[in-house]
């Protein structure tokens, strides 16, 4: 086997009118955007807070130190996470065309309570749920009202994605069980939860890009794949995989994300927002909100897109109307991983993948960079994550979208790489259901 060099920055024709873009990152989500407009023809600069994952993207991008002092360079500034909103507004205020967060929005996403309220009052159907500060609180509250739940971390612990717990028992033991472990384990972390009543059904997201006023068509129905093997077993990684397609309006959008209109537009927030659902017979009902690009979701987008980013965001962040076109039919997005992804520990990465080289046997279509820099034509895992790739395919059926996803997976080799083998395999279940209660037209 001939080992091929990754591909580097592949000159192209510029645009008619070139921009400079800023893209700025806390944990280095949004490298492969940011190569994305840059291989459009648009100057771009990207800064890393974290200083684990600063070397992430080196070599696909330019990279800034600091970003404030590029703020009037920029023609348009991105923010890729929340945590961002008050400074995203701030810029907003004083004329800058910005991409990116507001206070509220990023309150709707870290705040589940306040989050959960803000649905209740625009008439978004929610399912009953309790928000604790105390372990001891609330389990006493199950010994009182035993059922299944599901247990979410809220604030700054709910990024620990593995400790979402959907309960199995409909007399809440297993569910007592693990608060008790939650107790001794994260007692000192883990400041405030959620428990929200369960309701089985079909998992589906509805998100769409929002222009400070409005939200642009079509939108995006997506599924999302959590749980780190095949047939959702093991821990919750955050995403393995995301199936999704681009639509006109339906009932999931009328029923949540238009609700919110009014909202995000007294807010000004500018980026994508998508609110997790389950539905089934009886009704939608949302779980929370991502007020910002999703992961691997911007990257599997890249798939069904056809627009340039750098155009369609220049037009976003200044509230103007845009042709936004995208591609019929599905994609299919695969993370393809490396130990110690999805936990955190820098010595098992530096044992088992650090540096280590991705090697192509043939094609680079549709492979997407996550923590990936690019030394001297090769890529090479950065960070410290194991986040490596997300390769993605298209179809005009869900099975072919996989079927391109998993051949490009093929042409991929990274020493201790793993990924799920199933996503899009319950497509036609999930489609089904959800067509039956008219939900998807």
């Amino acid at each position: 086997m001939t080992e091929k060099s990754a591909p580097e920055n592949a000159e192209t024709c510029p645009p008619k009118q070139s921009k400079k873009f800023l893209f700025v990152s806390d944990l280095a989500l949004i490298g492969d955007l940011a190569w994305q407009v840059k291989k459009e023809g648009h100057q771009v600069k990207y800064f890393i807070h974290s200083r684990t994952e600063r070397d992430v993207a080196d070599g696909f991008v330019d990279k800034v130190d600091e970003w404030m002092p590029h703020i009037d360079w920029a023609d348009v500034i991105v923010f890729d996470d929340i945590g961002f909103g008050e400074t995203a507004d701030k810029l907003r205020k004083e004329g800058k065309a910005v991409v990116g967060g507001s206070v509220y929005t990023d309150k709707l996403e870290d705040d589940r309570n306040f989050g959960q309220d803000e649905m209740k009052a625009a008439g978004i159907n929610i399912l009953p749920h309790w928000d604790f500060h105390d372990f001891d609180d609330a389990i006493k509250f199950l010994k009182q009202n035993p059922t299944r739940y599901v247990i979410k971390p809220s604030g700054l612990a709910q990024n620990e994605k593995e400790l979402c717990y959907v309960g199995q028992d409909d007399d809440a033991k297993d569910m007592l069980e693990i608060l008790d472990l939650y107790k001794n384990s994260w007692g000192a972390k883990m400041k405030e939860f959620q428990l929200q009543k369960y309701a089985s059904g079909v998992e589906v997201a509805v998100g769409a890009f929002f222009n400070g006023t409005d939200f642009i068509f079509p939108i995006n129905v997506n599924f999302e794949h959590k749980r780190m093997f095949p047939g959702d077993i093991g821990p919750n990684t955050g995403e393995m995989g995301t199936t999704m397609f681009w639509a006109n309006r339906n009932k999931i959008y009328d029923e949540t994300l238009f609700r919110m209109k009014d909202r995000l537009a007294a807010s000004k927030y500018v980026g994508y927002v998508d609110i997790n659902c389950i539905c089934n017979s009886r009704g939608i009902y949302p779980l929370e909100f991502t007020t910002r690009f999703g992961y691997p979701t911007i990257n599997i987008q890249m798939e069904g897109v056809l627009s340039e980013w750098g155009d369609f965001f220049s037009a976003l962040a200044k509230g103007e109307k845009f042709d936004f076109k995208c591609k019929r039919g599905f994609q299919v997005g695969v993370v393809v991983a490396v130990p110690p992804f999805p936990f955190t520990d820098p010595s098992a990465f530096k044992k088992y993948s650090e540096d280590a080289t991705v090697i192509f046997k043939k094609s680079f279509d549709g492979v997407h960079i996550a923590d990936i820099k690019l030394v001297d034509g090769k890529w090479r895992l950065a960070g410290q994550s194991g986040y490596a790739l997300i390769v993605t395919g298209a179809g005009s059926t869900m099975a072919d979208a996989a079927k391109q996803a998993y051949n490009r997976v093929a042409n991929i080799m990274i020493p201790n790489m793993f990924y799920r083998t199933d996503i899009g395999a319950k497509w036609t279940e999930d489609s089904d259901r959800l067509q039956t209660w008219g939900y998807l037209y």
